[in-house]
């Protein structure tokens, strides 16, 4: 009797704990949806509740508060981001097939990214800002180095270069790019600035056999592209 009940206890949190978390998705997914079109600072709690369809009472089910709620949106944030270049991985390009990828993934979350977003994540929660600096950082910097060992290993790489100097150059031109004012938004995420910074870097440390791909690469871009 009592095996019973431990079991049907156990099954029973499962299930609380899942639909915990769907819930917590759904109100997450929201909150981006928010977020992206009018900032942070601008929705309150309240607004929240309002969009999802239940009380502020269970709201706060999921989140203490506000600033919880951010920090959970930015988790969420990072969590999406890893599980979708992961997905890159696993589909089976080579090194520059995959940069390709990940870059043109990278370049829709600029895109679709609220400056306003980003001025009161920065402004009104340095703290939770500075968390997805950090991964920022830390992916990009591991994503390179890992793109740099398999380019290697495929012979579209030079064998010969740094892969830590590597990954650090390319992290520090993403990061100026992104921060100064030499461009708007609309000419970072334009396809034409995307082409010459990925031919800028590949460039430099492709073997022949790399160089080829890139070309094929750009090509297919570049017809896609006048296409739409």
């Amino acid at each position: 009797m009592e095996t019973f009940y431990i079991k049907f206890v156990s099954q029973d949190f499962r299930y609380y704990f899942c639909r915990m978390i769907d819930d917590l998705k759904s109100i997450l997914l929201k909150v981006h949806e928010l977020y992206m079109k009018y900032g942070i600072k601008s929705i309150t709690m309240d607004d929240v509740a309002r969009e999802m369809g239940i009380s502020k009472k269970t709201l706060y089910q999921f989140v203490s508060d506000k600033d919880d709620l951010v920090g959970k949106f930015i988790d969420n944030e990072i969590i999406i981001r890893q599980e979708e270049i992961c997905k890159c991985f696993r589909i089976g390009f080579n090194a520059i097939e995959e940069l390709f990828e990940i870059s043109i993934f990278m370049n829709k979350i600029m895109r679709d990214q609220n400056p306003a977003t980003e001025y009161d994540l920065k402004k009104y929660y340095p703290h939770h800002h500075q968390k997805i600096v950090k991964a920022r950082r830390e992916g990009i910097y591991n994503y390179i180095l890992l793109n740099l060992k398999k380019g290697k290993k495929e012979g579209l790489y030079r064998e010969e270069m740094n892969n830590e100097i590597i990954a650090r150059l390319y992290l520090s031109r993403s990061e100026s790019i992104h921060i100064n004012d030499l461009f708007t938004i609309e000419e970072f995420t334009s396809i034409k600035l995307f082409i010459e910074l990925l031919t800028y870097h590949i460039r430099g440390i492709a073997t022949d056999k790399g160089i080829m791909i890139l070309n094929k690469k750009i090509k297919e871009l570049e017809t896609k592209n006048n296409n739409l």
